[in-house]
């Protein structure tokens, strides 16, 4: 019996044909809602490096007139940013409902949910940078910062508990691919160890012990749920090799794991307060310095295995330079080295040593030179329909 041609369109075999043509064919019309269909969680990928950076700016040793408003500058455009993805988002929430709640179970897509928290974060951190520690320190901000603070660590928990229970109970019916953007659910906990670092020590005494203990507890959380991730990672390495190059920059991920734990140990325990009336602080008058020494020292203890994970991940980048088409991937070149950046300044300052300083310093020259190059990148992409188009993002296999 003949079939017709619309039939023999229609069946399964042909698909993948169809989809092939579609993707060759990048002049065909489609409109902004459509590209919308296409509009992934992992673009807030962008505003974690990008209000990274201000952060890094913010802290990195050597500072020189002018640069305290470039970073509040960054930090603000990243601000600007955040809406204008959140807007994207809710639009495609609007137009594409159905395409948008599978995105939560969907074995690529899901996993940069995480990117959404962690965004979140990074202002959060910025908020306190640039308006409290280096700002000026308004006593309602520093109230406001404090209910934040216990906001996200609220939602940060949860959505790390949601997103493996999904990636556990859905991993038969749609296979969990070995990438290392599965670290992101586990960091959206961890940043909140480190932004109580930062957070602590501009609260009142009663008020920062209890950020400290919580800072500690979440930080530890997401440094055992990344050694797990760390041991599949790089046995998939062995076992497989490196992934395709568009994926390579994904290689880094990784390297914030020990990075930022250096950052919010040390951090924490400087901001132990050296005179407590009562409470477990008051009866171990020497727990302040104790602490101090210990997470120093813990700090150097991380340090080298985070530099072995970046060395891995720039040996494996090096390797397809020139021919690495770009992904929104590429923005892990920048947030993952923002924890390592300030974990070198953080170690610097504790051993008082010039010569790490300098490191600091030149690693966050790099950050803002890649910061540029995946901006120009990523702008292009979107130009030239490689990105933001059926078939050419994470959810590319429904």
């Amino acid at each position: 019996m003949a079939t017709s041609p619309h039939t023999a369109d229609t069946t399964p075999s042909s698909k993948p044909k169809m989809l092939h043509q579609e993707q060759k064919r990048p002049d065909r019309k489609i409109g902004i809602r459509e590209r919308l269909k296409h509009f992934t969680f992992a673009w807030f990928l962008s505003t974690m490096s990008t209000g990274g950076l201000a952060l890094a700016i913010a802290e990195t040793p050597h500072q020189f007139p002018g640069l305290y408003h470039i970073g509040l500058t960054i930090f603000f455009l990243n601000i600007a940013l955040f809406l204008l993805l959140f807007t994207l988002t809710t639009l495609r929430f609007i137009y594409h409902t159905s395409h948008f709640l599978s995105s939560f179970l969907h074995p690529q897509e899901s996993f940069f949910l995480g990117s959404f928290w962690l965004s979140l974060s990074v202002i959060l951190a910025g908020i306190q940078t640039y308006g409290i520690t280096r700002g000026p320190a308004y006593s309602w901000l520093i109230d406001a910062v404090y209910v934040l603070y216990w906001i996200y660590a609220a939602c940060s928990l949860a959505n790390s508990i949601f997103q493996y229970w999904v990636l556990i109970q859905w991993g038969k019916v749609r296979p969990v691919p070995p990438l290392p953007s599965i670290f992101l659910a586990g960091y959206s906990a961890m940043l909140t160890g480190t932004v109580a670092s930062m957070v602590a020590g501009t609260q009142p005494n009663e008020r920062a012990v209890a950020v400290i203990v919580s800072g500690v507890a979440y930080q530890g959380f997401g440094w055992c749920i990344s050694l797990v991730a760390i041991v599949g990672f790089v046995r998939n390495l062995l076992d497989n090799g490196f992934p395709p190059s568009q994926l390579r920059p994904a290689l880094f991920i990784p390297v914030g794991s020990g990075a930022y734990t250096i950052v919010a140990l040390i951090g924490l325990a400087n901001a132990v307060p050296d005179s407590m009336s009562q409470g477990y602080f008051a009866k171990h008058p020497a727990a302040p310095e104790i602490l101090r020494i210990l997470a120093l020292f813990t700090g150097v203890f991380l340090y080298v295995f985070s530099f072995w994970l970046f060395a891995i991940a720039l040996l494996g980048n090096v390797g397809v330079v020139g021919s690495m088409p770009f992904s929104l991937t590429w923005w892990a070149f920048i947030f993952p080295n923002v924890g390592f950046t300030l974990s070198t300044s953080v170690l610097g300052r504790e051993l008082e040593s010039e010569g790490i300083l300098w490191v600091a310093s030149v690693m966050t020259v790099l950050l803002v030179v890649i910061w540029l190059v995946t901006v120009v990148g990523c702008v292009r992409a979107v130009w030239r329909r490689q990105i933001v188009w059926p078939g050419r993002d994470e959810d590319k296999n429904r």
